[in-house]
């Protein structure tokens, strides 16, 4: 109901909005201050060794960050950069932080998408509440360039390239502050950073045009790869941000999908409630993200859909370089 308010202009938004009007103002006084205070020296801010690139979002929920995050650690690697991720790590349960993900690291331990940047790019992933020290242990690991899963917000560490990530249908909804609206910061902040990437629709000025481009189903068993149009009677969910844009990917691809089922982002899946989502179908697709949290309990009859963040190649080029100008400089000053 609250993304209603926030995106659609659902009548309950004007019902309570004497009761939401005085906490947007409280969240946006809290989040000015504490970013003031960080910008001014009043509180300390870590600078890493080497570049920090963060990709975050001005809004709550999920805009398609982590596609962007794959899609720069992969473009780097094949440059020949040693490339490190820091995350918070939403939902992990580490037995210590930070914490060095390994190829075994379950979702319970580190979170979703930790494991699933871990399994698509074999670059260092380290978690952290604390981002700056997720930073540290993956300076440790000799690391050329870090990027940040997430933490626009998150002044206590400093960057050298800021991404924001734009949801192109919703965009920032009712433009207000949280609980209130979406945001976590004002639409001022966009004139800011160095990129501004429109996920879907078509992008305003400024901003750069990015699709996410499904390829094949993959068996979470067996590992079989096929269209997703060969499968049939077909159960999708998803436990993401904004979970319709799964459904609506599927359908531009005209997947036989009889039956969807949306989860709050993160969650963490029992078995049983997976399962009992077969009685609608004969077969389940999900995301990447969720795949990483139902491999351990999976069925033969389950396939999820890895996505791809595609950009006009100039653009690519373009983001490319800058990164690669940063770490240049930071040899050059360093020496």
């Amino acid at each position: 109901m609250i993304e209603k308010i926030w995106f659609d202009n659902h009548f309950l938004g004007k019902l309570l909005w004497p009761l939401l009007w005085p906490l947007s103002c409280l969240f946006k006084w809290i989040a000015s201050k504490r970013k003031a205070d960080y910008q001014s020296g009043k509180k300390s801010s870590y600078r890493s060794s080497v570049p920090v690139v963060v990709v975050g979002n001005i809004t709550a929920g999920g805009n398609g960050k982590t596609p962007v995050v794959v899609w720069l650690v992969e473009q780097l690697q094949q440059k020949g950069y040693k490339v490190g991720v820091a995350s918070r790590g939403y939902g992990s349960k580490a037995p210590h932080y930070p914490y060095l993900l390994t190829e075994t690291t379950t979702p319970d331990i580190s979170g979703d998408e930790p494991v699933l940047i871990k399994q698509r790019t074999k670059a260092d992933v380290a978690i952290a509440p604390v981002r700056s020290e997720a930073v540290k242990m993956l300076e440790q690991q000799g690391v050329d360039i870090i990027i940040t899963d997430d933490g626009l917000q998150h002044y206590a560490l400093q960057r050298d390239v800021e991404f924001i990530i734009i949801d192109g249908k919703r965009r920032f909804g009712n433009e207000q502050y949280i609980p209130l609206g979406p945001l976590r910061e004002g639409i001022e902040r966009l004139s800011t950073v160095d990129f501004l990437i429109c996920n879907g629709e078509q992008p305003q000025q400024n901003e750069i045009s990015m699709k996410l481009t499904p390829s094949h189903a993959i068996n979470l068993v067996t590992g079989e790869k096929c269209p997703v149009t060969s499968l049939s009677s077909l159960v999708a969910f998803a436990g993401i941000g904004h979970p319709p844009r799964f459904f609506d990917t599927l359908s531009l691809l005209n997947a036989d999908v009889v039956h969807t089922q949306g989860f709050g982002d993160h969650k963490a899946f029992e078995p049983t409630e997976i399962q009992n989502l077969m009685q609608y179908g004969e077969q389940l697709i999900m995301t990447e993200k969720d795949a990483v949290k139902c491999q351990s309990f999976a069925q033969s009859s389950w396939w999820y859909l890895p996505v791809d963040a595609k950009f006009p190649e100039e653009k690519a080029q373009q983001i490319l370089n800058k990164i690669i100008e940063v770490k240049e400089q930071y040899g050059l000053s360093s020496s």
